[in-house]
C-alpha cells in the first residue's frame, strides 16, 4: 500500500543520519542570524520542534546562527509564500512539511518542493487518530462501525488542504469512512475544539495529545505508525487494526531556489551538527518524535518520492487531476 512505502524514506534517514557528522564551514552571509520561517502559528507542533533547534544552534561554534518566526495564516500558505519569495542569500531559511504538496495538490498554492532549495530532512512524528473525550466510542473499530452507519456525520477538524485533512481523506479511502470536515487553521485551535467537543475526531501526535489522552480529555484509538509508541504502548498502530496505513509528518529545512550550493551545504552541517545533541534527542523522543537528518541530495530524493506517492492517492480520491 502507498502510505507503507512513504514511511520507509524514514527508515533510510534513520541510515544517513548514522554516517558521521559533516562540520558546518563558515559562509560569508549579509545577515549574522537568519530568519527560519515556520508557518504556523506560535505553540503547535513545528513551532515547537524547531524552537528546540534554534536553542541548540544557538549553542554551537557556528556563526550565521537562526532565529524562528511564525509567520501563521491561510494553514500555512502565507509563511510559504514568503519565504519562497525571499532573497536566495541564505537568510531566510523555511520550515516545512508534506502540507507544502496537500496544499499544492489540492490547488491551494501554485508551488512545493520545487520551488525550493532542500537543506536538511530532520524529524518524523507519526499521526493518532485523536477523538474528543465526549464522544461514546472506546475503540477504533466502534468509532469505524459508527461512522460506516451514518457517513457524512461524524465531524472532524482540519486545516483545508494540508496534510490534517489528506491523512483523514486517505483513511476514508481504505476503510469507506466518510467524514463532515470542519476547517481550523492550525494545531491549537483544532486541539481546542476537540477538548470543547466542538468536533469528535482531528488528528493527534504524542506530543500534543499524550497528557490529555493519559488523563482522559481526549481519546487516541490508534497510531499510523510501525510500530507502537513507547509513550503510549497501549494504543494499537492501523495496521494491527487491518488498515494498511502509515503516515507521519516529516519535518525539514529548504531555502529559497537558487541559494548557493555553499550556503545549502552550511545550513545542512548546522542543522545535522543540532541534530546529533544528545539533549535536542532526548527532547524530541519525549514528544514522540524520531530525529531523521539527510542531507540536501537525499531530501530531494525524498521529496520527489514524497510528491510521487501522495499525487498517487490524490489521483485516486479525485483531489488531483493531472
Amino acid at each position: 500500500m502507498i502510505m507503507r512505502r512513504m514511511a520507509t524514506t524514514a527508515v533510510l534517514a534513520v541510515v544517513a543520519f548514522t554516517m558521521g557528522a559533516v562540520p558546518a564551514k563558515a559562509v560569508e552571509l549579509p545577515c549574522r542570524t537568519a530568519k527560519l520561517i515556520v508557518p504556523w502559528k506560535a505553540g503547535g507542533g513545528t513551532h515547537v520542534i524547531f524552537s528546540i533547534f534554534e536553542k541548540t544552534i544557538q549553542n554551537l561554534d557556528v556563526t550565521p546562527k537562526i532565529k524562528v518566526v511564525t509567520v501563521g495564516g491561510q494553514g500555512g500558505n502565507k509563511g510559504a509564500k514568503e519565504a519562497a519569495r525571499a532573497k536566495p542569500d541564505g537568510c531566510t531559511l523555511f520550515a516545512i512539511h508534506q502540507s507544502a504538496i496537500t496544499s499544492y495538490l489540492n490547488g491551494r498554492i501554485d508551488f512545493q518542493f520545487d520551488n525550493f532549495e532542500t537543506i536538511s530532512l530532520l524529524t518524523s512524528t507519526p499521526d493518532i487518530v485523536g477523538a474528543s473525550g465526549k464522544v461514546p466510542w472506546n475503540t477504533f473499530e466502534e468509532f469505524k462501525q459508527a461512522t460506516l452507519a451514518a457517513p457524512g456525520t461524524v465531524t472532524v477538524g482540519a486545516t483545508f488542504g494540508s496534510t490534517s485533512q489528506f491523512y483523514w481523506l486517505i483513511l476514508e479511502d481504505l476503510t469507506g469512512m466518510k467524514f463532515k470536515f470542519v476547517p481550523y487553521d492550525g494545531t491549537r485551535e483544532r486541539m481546542t475544539a476537540l477538548l470543547s467537543g466542538a468536533i469528535q475526531m482531528g488528528g493527534l501526535n504524542v506530543a500534543s495529545g499524550r497528557k490529555y489522552i493519559e488523563g482522559g480529555d481526549l481519546k487516541g484509538f490508534a497510531i499510523a505508525a510501525a510500530k507502537r509508541s513507547k509513550h503510549l504502548p497501549d494504543m494499537p498502530t492501523l495496521t494491527e487494526l487491518g488498515v494498511d496505513m502509515i503516515y507521519a509528518l516529516d519535518r525539514g529545512i529548504v531555502a529559497p531556489k537558487g541559494t548557493p550550493k555553499d550556503v545549502i551545504e552550511y545550513w545542512s552541517g548546522v542543522f545535522k551538527a543540532a541534530a546529533e545533541d544528545a539533549d535536542l534527542r532526548k527532547q524530541m523522543d519525549a514528544k514522540g518524535t524520531e530525529v531523521n537528518w539527510v542531507g540536501p541530495a537525499e531530501y530531494r530524493e525524498w521529496a520527489d518520492k514524497t510528491f510521487a506517492d501522495h499525487e498517487k492517492v490524490a489521483i485516486k480520491i479525485g483531489m488531483w487531476k493531472k
